[in-house]
């Protein structure tokens, strides 16, 4: 049997397949937990699921309610009900404001905002049936603050964040709580594919990209996917029950 604080808890972990989700992942099974990584990319969840990361996997597309909710139900099936949710999966569009879509501005409520509320909706019952539960958005320092040609990402991200405001006091005396992590650019995927598109729309170096990100860190660093995990996972322990409502930012003093 699984020993550490969270064990004896299944977690679901959305986007688990790699980058932040992946870390939370890990911390997560390291601390007890039975954790579920959700996403599109079936060969990343194996590759999780294998590597140890996770105890199982589930395809689904977070911006489908139905397939969130048979994931849901699917895992529970094999793990029982879930305890934790980390809402994580999410995607960036960098453009100017002139230059951005409504598609553009749908594209990322669809994934950064109602893919939380679709996870979220698939396992609040029966939390709160239970009478606990923890639910962790991974939103962003663009949730708390404002960054240039991201106007979509940083409008979904508010969004996320007035949520689970909103949703801690309808829940709070449930036993679940709802928070945010706030991470600001950590060393993953998207930002390396921000980093590239700097280059090839200015023809900066990788250096001076990478240093035009770590600027709005006051350490002067990327953060590391680690410290956003070792955040999440104090969200979901018992000695946190009394958090509900908050956006943690975890970024170098950037907010």
């Amino acid at each position: 049997m699984p020993e550490g604080p969270l064990a004896g808890r299944h977690a679901l972990v959305t986007g688990g397949g790699r980058g932040l989700g992946r870390a939370i992942a890990e911390t997560l099974t390291r601390r007890g937990a039975s954790v579920t990584v959700v996403g599109r990319d079936q060969a990343a969840l194996d590759e999780a699921v294998a590597a140890g990361a996770a105890a199982h996997g589930a395809r689904a597309d977070v911006t489908r309610p139905d397939d969130i909710q048979a994931a849901v139900s699917d895992c529970a099936k094999v793990l029982g009900p879930v305890d934790i949710l980390v809402a994580n999966a999410g995607a960036t569009r960098s453009a100017p404001f002139a230059r951005t879509s409504p598609d553009d501005f749908r594209a990322m409520l669809d994934i950064n905002l109602l893919g939380v509320i679709h996870a979220t909706q698939a396992v609040l019952p029966t939390m709160a049936e239970r009478g606990s539960g923890r639910v962790v958005a991974i939103a962003s320092t663009a949730g708390l603050k404002g960054y240039a040609y991201v106007t979509a990402y940083v409008a979904a991200k508010h969004a996320v964040v007035g949520l689970v405001r909103a949703l801690a006091l309808e829940t709070a005396k449930t036993g679940v709580t709802v928070n945010a992590v706030c991470p600001g650019f950590a060393d993953t995927d998207i930002v390396t594919s921000s980093i590239d598109r700097i280059v090839a729309k200015t023809g900066r170096s990788r250096e001076a990209a990478l240093a035009e990100l770590t600027r709005h860190n006051p350490q002067g660093r990327l953060v590391a996917p680690a410290e956003v995990a070792d955040a999440v996972a104090w969200l979901c322990g018992d000695e946190a029950r009394s958090v509900t409502g908050q956006a943690i930012a975890v970024a170098g003093g950037e907010v």
